[in-house]
């Protein structure tokens, strides 16, 4: 894991265009796939029935849900990246989000993060990162995603 630890807005300035920190991996077993299924409703088979999965899948097992990948972020973010001066944050939502490869169940996957902009905005500074989520072994990213955080202080 690779984070860091933002002790001003000019340190946040200085980080602009650089990868300023990398998660640990994360395995995604079925068990937490059922859940995230469970919870939205969504039970498509390929998510959810391992045997059908196994046998007519392209993938050759079950796969996570995207939006469970994408669930994840908060997760990594707060695992490798603090602002101590910051009185709270806030997820001010998504540009744009894509998902060039699927999670297989099991695999191990990770949040790597680089700053792209910073804005002043009333009462603190809005943060873009570029989120990369990669898997283990895997050259195509399971996700890559634009996400706004409003940082208050």
């Amino acid at each position: 894991m690779k984070s860091i630890i933002f002790q001003s807005i000019a340190d946040l300035h200085s980080h602009i265009g650089q990868e300023v920190a990398v998660s640990d991996w994360l395995c995604i077993p079925q068990s937490q796939i059922q859940a995230f299924a469970d919870t939205t409703n969504d039970h498509q088979w390929i998510h959810t029935d391992v045997e059908m999965a196994r046998n007519e899948s392209p993938y050759g097992s079950t796969i996570a849900h995207g939006f469970l990948t994408m669930s994840l972020i908060p997760s990594f973010l707060e695992s490798c990246i603090q602002y101590p001066f910051v009185k709270t944050t806030i997820n001010y939502g998504l540009n744009k989000v894509r998902f060039p490869s699927a999670v297989k169940v099991n695999s191990l996957i990770r949040g790597r993060f680089q700053i792209v902009n910073l804005n002043e905005i009333e009462g603190g500074l809005q943060i873009e990162l570029l989120i990369t989520i990669d898997i283990q072994g895997v050259e195509k990213p399971a996700c890559v995603a634009n996400m706004l955080i409003r940082l208050y202080f």
